[in-house]
């Protein structure tokens, strides 16, 4: 037997996305809904990679009750609306927004780094899905602390316009035409020039003078993986349609060498090492477009602490940073809570 599973915002990139690792990863489903918004509803929808379709049907007027998992990728702004329609009618929610990620009674999961927190589902029936950035960034810390425990982390990002969805994908792509053809560059999505250029702002300012998306890093870290950890992120936005790269320095409270880091990332779930001293040895994002894994490469001592690891670590955002997360989320729920025999 299989589930009853709603994907919410379907036709949005990760939505999208959804749809295609679930049928990649032969979920167990019976019954599969794609809605969206009254804008998308009749429209049809690939399912995988096989000639199946769905047709959209109207996230107002569904009934959840009876559905066995909502994963949503519709944005805070939605979700606040439907999400605790479906929880409240006994269907597990499984949220890719920010809305839900730091509230104490709901587990905010990644399965390969603490699986065993999503048993505190029950009290709201929402779990939610970490920052895309947090998501890649803790798979590959986590056998890092468990071997030399971790006291601090700095990282900066280089994040993939596919981070703030289609129109950010679009403007990129139209000012890097209007600059080749001379014609004038629009700014919409982003503060300032996309194309060619790099902007070290994503999300709104705080007081502090740090992003919003700094800060989700360093609040989800904690969240995740251990509120003991001194984090400190600077969020950028580069002009890569998909992939997010990320540069972290590492400081353990106990020795560690580039070989030990190795050793551990190779076997670890959900990382692929790829870490040669030569030209072309390790990952760039481009690589990465499509992939299920956490890549990392360029693994070195840092000689200015006293036991310090860097690293270069590239993920699929739209995948391990978002959809492929909420997808492993499921299946862990599955395996865990909602066995079908």
């Amino acid at each position: 037997m299989g589930y009853k599973v709603a994907v919410v915002g379907a036709t949005g990139n990760v939505g999208r996305e959804m749809l295609n690792i679930l049928a990649e990863r032969e979920f167990p489903i019976d019954e599969i809904a794609a809605l969206a918004s009254s804008r998308s509803t009749g429209d049809m929808i690939p399912f995988g990679e096989t000639d199946r379709e769905l047709k959209v049907r109207n996230v107002e007027h569904f009934d959840f009750t009876g559905w066995d998992m909502a994963l949503f990728a519709a944005g805070s702004g939605p979700t606040k609306i439907y999400a605790p329609k479906a929880a409240d009618a006994g269907c597990v929610v499984i949220d890719n927004s920010s809305l839900y990620r730091m509230e104490p009674d709901v587990p905010l999961i990644v399965p390969e780094v603490n699986p065993d927190a999503i048993d505190g589902y029950k009290k709201r029936n929402i779990i939610a899905n970490p920052n895309c950035s947090t998501a890649q960034m803790v798979v590959a810390l986590k056998p890092l602390h468990d071997l030399a425990t971790i006291k601090r982390v700095v990282v900066s990002t280089y994040q993939s316009v596919s981070g703030a969805g289609k129109e950010g994908m679009d403007e990129l792509f139209e000012q890097t035409r209007a600059i080749f053809v001379g014609d004038p560059k629009e700014t919409r999505k982003f503060t300032k020039q996309i194309a060619f250029n790099v902007i070290p702002h994503i999300d709104v300012f705080l007081e502090d003078g740090s992003t919003k998306e700094e800060w989700k890093m360093v609040a989800e870290t904690h969240k995740i993986l251990d509120p003991a950890i001194g984090v400190t992120a600077t969020c950028v936005r580069v002009p890569v349609f998909v992939g997010h790269s990320e540069a972290i320095n590492i400081e353990f409270e106990n020795p560690i060498s580039a070989e030990e880091a190795q050793d551990v990332l190779r076997t670890a779930p959900g990382i692929m090492l790829v870490d040669k001293r030569e030209d072309g040895g390790y990952v760039t994002p481009i690589e990465c477009v499509g992939e299920y894994a956490t890549f990392v490469s360029r693994v070195r001592k840092d000689p200015t602490v006293a036991h310090g690891i860097s690293l270069w670590c590239v993920s699929d955002n739209l995948r391990k940073g978002a959809a492929l997360n909420a997808v492993q989320i499921a299946e862990l729920l599955g395996r865990r809570h909602l066995r079908k025999a």
